[in-house]
């Protein structure tokens, strides 16, 4: 299973990239999953549910599961956040997965830059950057930059740095 991922500011568009280069991804044929990182304590469950009683009265896992989908509530109560390798491994095999965030991971990623943001570039130190997608023009930085506006470049791209194989589907390749 192939990791990439995709870093940069607040704002910056990573998940209005993601959320474009997903469905082109999938179309060429590969399996795609997505792990987000965020510093906001993260609720999927409300008051009143069975699921959000189940955790509060304790429970370490509650799985809630439907027609449709499944989905695994940990609790990590005074533990210490998972390891993203330990979330890796919890995960169906796939050909790749995407991962916003995680900037101090070693994993290969793709920064979102926009000057408009108003904060530095990040790969200027961070040598797991591989390249940039960006709606400016950067000059040479040093690594590939991509329009940030070419979903379809920017899947090249990440087709080709991670190595994936066009599968055939519906008997063409």
């Amino acid at each position: 299973m192939k990791i990439f991922g995709l870093v940069g500011w607040s704002g910056s568009g990573k998940t209005t990239l993601l959320v474009k280069l997903l469905p082109e991804l999938i179309d060429r044929g590969f399996s795609v999953s997505t792990m987000k990182h965020t510093h906001h304590n993260v609720d999927i469950d409300r008051p009143g549910k069975d699921s959000f009683e189940h955790r509060r009265a304790g429970a370490s896992e509650v799985l809630i599961t439907g027609a449709k989908r499944w989905a695994l509530l940990h609790e990590n109560r005074d533990g210490a956040e998972p390891s993203m390798d330990e979330l890796l491994a919890r995960l169906s095999e796939v050909d790749l997965v995407l991962i916003e965030g995680f900037k101090a991971h070693r994993h290969h990623k793709l920064e979102v830059f926009r000057p408009a943001v108003g904060k530095p570039m990040l790969a200027a130190d961070d040598p797991t950057i591989v390249a940039v997608a960006s709606d400016a023009d950067l000059g040479d930085i040093g690594r590939p930059v991509i329009d940030l506006d070419d979903v379809n470049a920017v899947a090249d791209f990440v087709v080709g740095h991670c190595r994936l194989k066009a599968k055939v589907r519906n008997g063409a390749a």
